[in-house]
Protein backbone atom coordinates (compact mmCIF):
# COMPACT_ATOMS: atom_id res chain seq x y z
CA UNK A 1 0.00 0.00 0.00
CA UNK A 2 1.40 3.64 -0.86
CA UNK A 3 1.63 6.10 1.53
CA UNK A 4 -0.89 8.04 -0.01
CA UNK A 5 -3.33 5.12 -0.18
CA UNK A 6 -2.24 4.41 3.46
CA UNK A 7 -2.76 8.30 4.49
CA UNK A 8 -6.42 7.74 3.15
CA UNK A 9 -7.31 5.05 5.42
CA UNK A 10 -6.76 6.73 8.27
CA UNK A 11 -8.54 9.90 7.49
CA UNK A 12 -12.45 10.33 8.41
CA UNK A 13 -14.97 8.25 6.95
CA UNK A 14 -14.73 9.87 3.49
CA UNK A 15 -18.18 11.75 2.41
CA UNK A 16 -18.40 10.18 -1.42
CA UNK A 17 -18.69 6.42 -0.30
CA UNK A 18 -21.16 4.61 -2.43
CA UNK A 19 -22.79 1.23 -2.00
CA UNK A 20 -23.05 -0.87 -5.53
CA UNK A 21 -25.54 -3.43 -5.89
CA UNK A 22 -27.61 -4.96 -9.05
CA UNK A 23 -31.44 -3.60 -9.86
CA UNK A 24 -33.16 -4.48 -7.16
CA UNK A 25 -36.89 -4.52 -8.84
CA UNK A 26 -35.45 -6.24 -12.18
CA UNK A 27 -32.35 -8.30 -11.37
CA UNK A 28 -31.01 -9.26 -7.99
CA UNK A 29 -30.64 -12.32 -6.66
CA UNK A 30 -32.18 -13.91 -2.88
CA UNK A 31 -28.76 -14.34 -1.52
CA UNK A 32 -27.14 -10.76 -3.00
CA UNK A 33 -30.14 -9.36 -1.78
CA UNK A 34 -29.53 -10.86 1.67
CA UNK A 35 -26.11 -9.40 1.95
CA UNK A 36 -26.36 -6.12 0.49
CA UNK A 37 -29.42 -5.27 2.97
CA UNK A 38 -27.33 -6.46 5.72
CA UNK A 39 -24.55 -4.16 4.81
CA UNK A 40 -27.43 -1.53 4.84
CA UNK A 41 -28.66 -2.26 7.53
CA UNK A 42 -25.24 -2.05 9.67
CA UNK A 43 -24.10 1.60 8.07
CA UNK A 44 -27.06 2.76 8.80
CA UNK A 45 -27.01 1.63 12.52
CA UNK A 46 -23.91 2.97 11.99
CA UNK A 47 -25.47 6.30 11.50
CA UNK A 48 -22.77 6.58 8.68
CA UNK A 49 -23.50 8.88 5.31
CA UNK A 50 -23.47 6.65 1.45
CA UNK A 51 -24.96 6.56 -0.88
CA UNK A 52 -26.91 3.19 -2.99
CA UNK A 53 -26.14 3.19 -6.47
CA UNK A 54 -27.60 0.39 -8.49
CA UNK A 55 -26.08 -1.15 -11.81
CA UNK A 56 -26.36 -4.19 -14.14
CA UNK A 57 -22.71 -5.05 -13.49
CA UNK A 58 -22.62 -4.58 -9.98
CA UNK A 59 -21.27 -7.83 -9.40
CA UNK A 60 -18.12 -7.79 -11.78
CA UNK A 61 -17.05 -4.94 -10.21
CA UNK A 62 -16.58 -6.72 -7.02
CA UNK A 63 -12.80 -7.70 -5.80
CA UNK A 64 -14.18 -10.66 -4.89
CA UNK A 65 -15.63 -12.89 -2.21
CA UNK A 66 -16.78 -15.64 -0.33
CA UNK A 67 -20.03 -16.25 -1.10
CA UNK A 68 -22.05 -13.52 -3.37
CA UNK A 69 -19.60 -10.85 -3.76
CA UNK A 70 -21.99 -8.18 -3.16
CA UNK A 71 -22.94 -5.59 -2.24
CA UNK A 72 -19.71 -3.39 -3.70
CA UNK A 73 -18.51 -0.13 -1.52
CA UNK A 74 -16.45 1.97 -3.28
CA UNK A 75 -14.93 4.68 -0.57
CA UNK A 76 -12.39 6.87 -1.90
CA UNK A 77 -9.25 4.70 -3.10
CA UNK A 78 -10.80 1.73 -1.30
CA UNK A 79 -13.01 -0.99 -2.82
CA UNK A 80 -14.57 -3.50 -0.65
CA UNK A 81 -16.81 -6.47 -1.20
CA UNK A 82 -19.67 -8.30 0.94
CA UNK A 83 -20.02 -7.77 4.91
CA UNK A 84 -17.41 -9.03 6.69
CA UNK A 85 -14.80 -6.50 5.01
CA UNK A 86 -17.14 -3.76 5.09
CA UNK A 87 -18.10 -4.29 8.40
CA UNK A 88 -13.50 -4.04 9.12
CA UNK A 89 -13.41 -1.50 7.23
CA UNK A 90 -15.87 0.72 8.99
CA UNK A 91 -13.93 -0.72 12.31
CA UNK A 92 -10.14 0.34 11.03
CA UNK A 93 -12.10 4.06 10.81
CA UNK A 94 -13.48 3.97 14.56
CA UNK A 95 -16.97 4.06 13.43
CA UNK A 96 -18.19 0.70 14.18
CA UNK A 97 -21.35 -0.87 16.55
CA UNK A 98 -20.60 -3.08 19.56
CA UNK A 99 -17.79 -1.08 20.72
CA UNK A 100 -19.26 -1.08 24.01
CA UNK A 101 -19.22 -5.21 23.94
CA UNK A 102 -17.23 -7.37 26.44
CA UNK A 103 -14.48 -9.25 24.86
CA UNK A 104 -16.09 -12.61 25.53
CA UNK A 105 -19.23 -10.89 23.99
CA UNK A 106 -17.57 -9.81 21.02
CA UNK A 107 -15.77 -13.48 20.25
CA UNK A 108 -19.50 -15.23 20.85
CA UNK A 109 -20.99 -13.06 18.44
CA UNK A 110 -18.39 -13.83 15.84
CA UNK A 111 -19.75 -17.01 16.20
CA UNK A 112 -23.73 -16.26 15.44
CA UNK A 113 -22.14 -14.13 12.62
CA UNK A 114 -20.72 -17.41 11.15
CA UNK A 115 -23.67 -19.63 11.54
CA UNK A 116 -26.40 -17.25 9.77
CA UNK A 117 -23.90 -16.10 7.20
CA UNK A 118 -23.17 -19.70 6.40
CA UNK A 119 -26.70 -21.02 6.84
CA UNK A 120 -28.74 -18.76 5.19
CA UNK A 121 -26.96 -17.66 2.44
CA UNK A 122 -26.36 -21.86 1.86
CA UNK A 123 -29.81 -22.03 1.74
CA UNK A 124 -30.75 -18.64 -0.17
CA UNK A 125 -28.18 -20.51 -2.79
CA UNK A 126 -29.85 -23.74 -2.92
CA UNK A 127 -33.60 -22.36 -3.48
CA UNK A 128 -32.54 -20.36 -5.93
CA UNK A 129 -30.24 -22.57 -8.02
CA UNK A 130 -31.25 -26.22 -6.97
CA UNK A 131 -35.13 -26.01 -7.50
CA UNK A 132 -36.14 -26.04 -10.53
CA UNK A 133 -38.93 -24.36 -10.34
CA UNK A 134 -37.50 -21.21 -8.52
CA UNK A 135 -34.75 -21.39 -11.07
CA UNK A 136 -37.01 -21.05 -14.49
CA UNK A 137 -39.40 -19.08 -13.39
CA UNK A 138 -37.36 -16.86 -10.70
CA UNK A 139 -33.31 -16.88 -11.01
CA UNK A 140 -32.51 -17.47 -14.62
CA UNK A 141 -34.91 -14.65 -15.56
CA UNK A 142 -33.27 -11.94 -13.09
CA UNK A 143 -29.20 -13.45 -14.64
CA UNK A 144 -30.33 -12.67 -17.64
CA UNK A 145 -32.47 -9.85 -17.88
CA UNK A 146 -29.67 -7.18 -18.35
CA UNK A 147 -28.06 -8.81 -20.81
CA UNK A 148 -28.45 -9.49 -24.58
CA UNK A 149 -29.05 -13.13 -26.06
CA UNK A 150 -26.61 -15.32 -26.85
CA UNK A 151 -25.00 -13.76 -23.58
CA UNK A 152 -27.93 -14.10 -21.05
CA UNK A 153 -27.95 -17.47 -21.51
CA UNK A 154 -23.81 -17.61 -21.11
CA UNK A 155 -24.37 -15.83 -18.22
CA UNK A 156 -27.12 -18.32 -17.05
CA UNK A 157 -24.83 -21.25 -17.64
CA UNK A 158 -21.99 -19.96 -15.64
CA UNK A 159 -23.17 -18.58 -12.49
CA UNK A 160 -24.90 -21.71 -12.29
CA UNK A 161 -22.26 -23.82 -12.30
CA UNK A 162 -20.27 -21.51 -10.06
CA UNK A 163 -23.22 -21.40 -6.96
CA UNK A 164 -23.30 -25.64 -7.59
CA UNK A 165 -19.51 -25.79 -7.34
CA UNK A 166 -20.03 -24.03 -4.05
CA UNK A 167 -22.79 -25.83 -3.02
CA UNK A 168 -20.37 -28.82 -3.07
CA UNK A 169 -17.62 -27.57 -1.46
CA UNK A 170 -19.79 -26.95 1.53
CA UNK A 171 -21.49 -30.74 0.96
CA UNK A 172 -25.19 -28.61 0.05
CA UNK A 173 -25.63 -29.71 -3.37
CA UNK A 174 -27.26 -33.26 -3.00
CA UNK A 175 -29.20 -31.99 -0.01
CA UNK A 176 -33.10 -32.39 -0.18
CA UNK A 177 -35.43 -29.68 0.16
CA UNK A 178 -36.48 -30.70 3.63
CA UNK A 179 -32.52 -31.02 5.03
CA UNK A 180 -32.24 -27.49 3.60
CA UNK A 181 -35.44 -26.30 5.45
CA UNK A 182 -33.92 -28.18 8.71
CA UNK A 183 -30.70 -26.60 9.05
CA UNK A 184 -32.34 -23.30 8.49
CA UNK A 185 -34.97 -24.16 11.39
CA UNK A 186 -31.88 -25.00 13.67
CA UNK A 187 -30.07 -21.75 13.04
CA UNK A 188 -33.41 -19.65 14.02
CA UNK A 189 -33.86 -21.69 17.16
CA UNK A 190 -29.88 -20.86 18.05
CA UNK A 191 -30.97 -17.29 17.49
CA UNK A 192 -34.28 -17.36 18.87
CA UNK A 193 -32.89 -18.81 22.36
CA UNK A 194 -30.16 -16.08 22.06
CA UNK A 195 -32.73 -13.21 21.41
CA UNK A 196 -34.90 -14.70 24.26
CA UNK A 197 -31.79 -14.44 26.91
CA UNK A 198 -31.50 -10.04 25.90
CA UNK A 199 -32.52 -7.25 27.94
CA UNK A 200 -33.22 -5.67 25.03
CA UNK A 201 -34.65 -5.15 21.38
CA UNK A 202 -31.34 -6.76 20.09
CA UNK A 203 -29.22 -9.64 20.69
CA UNK A 204 -26.95 -8.13 23.04
CA UNK A 205 -29.13 -5.68 24.75
CA UNK A 206 -30.44 -1.85 24.00
CA UNK A 207 -27.98 -1.19 21.16
CA UNK A 208 -27.55 -2.74 17.69
CA UNK A 209 -24.81 -4.99 16.67
CA UNK A 210 -22.97 -6.54 13.52
CA UNK A 211 -24.92 -9.39 14.17
CA UNK A 212 -28.44 -7.59 14.25
CA UNK A 213 -27.65 -6.55 10.82
CA UNK A 214 -26.87 -9.64 9.26
CA UNK A 215 -29.80 -11.65 11.00
CA UNK A 216 -32.02 -8.99 9.92
CA UNK A 217 -30.37 -8.91 6.30
CA UNK A 218 -30.70 -12.27 5.39
CA UNK A 219 -34.49 -12.72 7.11
CA UNK A 220 -36.18 -10.13 6.09
CA UNK A 221 -35.34 -10.93 2.94
CA UNK A 222 -36.60 -14.14 3.07
CA UNK A 223 -39.65 -13.07 4.42
CA UNK A 224 -40.42 -10.60 1.84
CA UNK A 225 -39.13 -13.08 -1.20
CA UNK A 226 -41.71 -13.82 -3.75
CA UNK A 227 -40.31 -17.38 -4.63
CA UNK A 228 -42.65 -20.19 -6.46
CA UNK A 229 -41.31 -22.35 -3.45
CA UNK A 230 -42.02 -20.67 -0.04
CA UNK A 231 -40.23 -22.97 2.34
CA UNK A 232 -37.92 -21.04 3.16
CA UNK A 233 -40.20 -18.19 3.81
CA UNK A 234 -42.69 -20.48 6.05
CA UNK A 235 -40.10 -21.68 8.01
CA UNK A 236 -38.31 -18.47 8.90
CA UNK A 237 -42.09 -17.34 10.26
CA UNK A 238 -42.11 -19.91 13.14
CA UNK A 239 -39.85 -18.04 14.48
CA UNK A 240 -42.25 -14.70 15.91
CA UNK A 241 -39.39 -13.42 18.25
CA UNK A 242 -36.36 -12.93 15.18
CA UNK A 243 -39.75 -11.93 12.95
CA UNK A 244 -40.54 -9.21 15.54
CA UNK A 245 -36.75 -8.06 15.40
CA UNK A 246 -37.00 -7.50 11.45
CA UNK A 247 -39.88 -5.35 11.55
CA UNK A 248 -38.75 -3.49 14.38
CA UNK A 249 -34.97 -2.88 12.46
CA UNK A 250 -36.95 -2.29 9.21
CA UNK A 251 -39.02 0.67 10.65
CA UNK A 252 -36.54 2.30 12.80
CA UNK A 253 -33.75 1.87 10.18
CA UNK A 254 -35.52 1.85 6.88
CA UNK A 255 -38.88 4.33 7.48
CA UNK A 256 -37.14 6.57 9.05
CA UNK A 257 -36.75 10.01 6.64
CA UNK A 258 -33.01 12.01 7.47
CA UNK A 259 -30.33 13.81 6.25
CA UNK A 260 -28.23 10.74 6.48
CA UNK A 261 -31.18 7.97 4.56
CA UNK A 262 -29.19 7.17 1.45
CA UNK A 263 -30.28 8.06 -2.16
CA UNK A 264 -30.25 5.85 -4.70
CA UNK A 265 -29.02 6.45 -8.31
CA UNK A 266 -29.26 4.09 -11.38
CA UNK A 267 -26.26 3.84 -13.98
CA UNK A 268 -26.89 2.36 -17.65
CA UNK A 269 -26.48 -0.82 -17.58
CA UNK A 270 -23.10 -1.51 -19.58
CA UNK A 271 -21.85 1.44 -17.48
CA UNK A 272 -18.70 0.86 -14.98
CA UNK A 273 -18.27 3.34 -12.69
CA UNK A 274 -15.26 2.23 -10.52
CA UNK A 275 -13.21 2.40 -14.38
Amino acid sequence: MDYNAFKNLNEPWPEDVTLYQPYEKEQILLAENASCLAVKAYMKMCNLSFQIRSCANAEFMSPGGRMTKLPVLQAGLFIFAEFAPIVNYVKYKGEALGNWMKKDEKLEMRSYLSLTENVFTLAELYMSFMVKDVYDKFTAPRIGCVHPWPLNKIQNFIKLRRVKELLKFYQWNDMRISEVTAKVRKCCEILQLKLEESNGMYFYGEEPCALDAMVFGHLFSVLRSNLPNTALQSTVQQFKLLVQLCHFIDEKYFHVESESYPKVYHDPMLHNPLQ
